[in-house]
């Protein structure tokens, strides 16, 4: 069984500074050829553009590019979680209990 190097959390936040193109959504070639149908979600809503096929190849990078971010944030998470549960939780400090001799009654 081979085990793989977990990337440092650093190197994921270079590797998605990288990303210079990001767009969300789905797209989908529509009958008539020359459009395809690019959906997503805004502000709780549907929004549809319609994209000519000259301008297909660069939204999909775009679109690629955010499956990469979404990708690279959620090896991001897992690693702080996966360092998170390493460390041991740090112990209560308990105050030191009041001494006093043992012929003194206490206070009332």
């Amino acid at each position: 069984m081979v085990v793989k190097a977990k990337p440092k959390p650093e190197a994921i936040l270079k590797q998605i500074a990288r990303i210079q193109r990001m767009e969300r959504g789905k797209l989908c070639p529509m009958r008539a050829g020359a459009y395809y149908n690019h959906q997503t979600w805004q502000n709780g809503r549907n929004v549809v553009r319609y994209v000519p096929r000259q301008r297909v190849a660069d939204l999909k990078k775009a679109l690629a590019g955010y499956q990469q971010y979404l990708k690279l944030t959620q090896a991001y998470a897992d690693e702080i979680i996966r360092r998170t549960r390493q460390t041991p939780p740090a112990k209560p400090v308990r105050p030191a209990p009041e001494k006093r001799p043992k012929n003194q009654k206490p206070e009332i």
